[in-house]
């Protein structure tokens, strides 16, 4: 079996500050893998325990993004291929997928795409779904687990609201993974780490991929962000020891203040 899994390397946005004008303050905030690409790669390491598959992984971003290749090639994975081009600056999630899935096409055979959820640092879930398009695939997304591997179908457990479904696929198909509570996210030795030096790691372009270039970046790009800005702060409530007629009143004067009634 071979699989392929996206990565994606994301800004720790549980220390992600916003600046004043809408803008992101990176710096000094660290990158690290997607969580749910972690427990994709995760998956993929205990489908390898069990039928021996190889596992190459594949991402888009600066030169910097080859670290979380190196860390997923430290943990198990044999190969990694690093999309790397001024012309993908600025895609959005269907130029991200066109461009990976070019590089698919370029890496198959494949019989398994995994990827994680979505990205911690956008949350739009879109770019699995959209790469299974390109490749006209079958998909199945919000997976929690992949219960059963055969060499022509995949059996996993879906998450919907109130419970889950249990679905088989056909193979080549890709799958969506979002990440249980108390996973515990593996990382490498110093001596894998090491090791993982000898791997294969490769760098592409567009040109590489035969992507076209009409579909990459801001041109090739059909959404915009229009403004980023952090949620409102919400104050903390007041505590009062009223009676029963100034605490009408109160009440009264806040919705007052707030033009709820006049």
């Amino acid at each position: 079996m071979n699989i392929i899994i996206c990565l994606k390397q994301v800004p720790d946005t549980a220390k992600v500050k916003m600046n004043p004008d809408g803008t992101l303050i990176r710096t000094g905030v660290p990158s690290i893998l997607n969580p749910y690409d972690h427990f994709a790669l995760a998956t993929a390491l205990e489908i390898k325990k069990q039928t021996g598959a190889k596992i190459k992984v594949l991402s888009m971003g600066p030169s910097q993004a080859s670290k979380v290749l190196r860390l997923a090639l430290a943990l198990g994975a044999d190969e990694g291929y690093l999309l790397s081009d001024k012309a993908f600056a600025g895609s959005d999630t269907w130029a991200t997928a066109y461009a990976l899935s070019c590089a698919i096409k370029k890496i198959s055979p494949f019989d398994l795409i995994l990827c994680g959820q979505m990205a911690i640092d956008g949350d739009t879930a879109q770019t699995g779904p959209e790469i299974a398009g390109q490749l006209n695939i079958p998909q199945i997304t919000f997976c929690s687990n992949i219960e059963e591997v055969s060499p022509k179908t995949l059996t996993v457990k879906k998450l919907i609201d109130g419970g889950h479904q249990i679905l088989e696929i056909t193979l080549p198909a890709l799958i969506t993974l979002t990440t249980p509570h108390n996973f515990v996210f593996p990382y490498p030795s110093f001596t894998d780490i090491f090791k993982a030096q000898e791997k294969p790691l490769f760098t592409w372009t567009a040109q590489d991929v035969n992507a076209d270039i009409n579909k990459l970046g801001l041109k090739g790009s059909p959404t915009r962000v229009a403004k980023i800005y952090p949620p409102v702060q919400k104050q903390k409530g007041a505590v009062k020891t009223l009676s029963a007629d100034d605490t009408a009143l109160e009440i009264i004067k806040i919705l007052q203040a707030q033009k709820v009634i006049k």
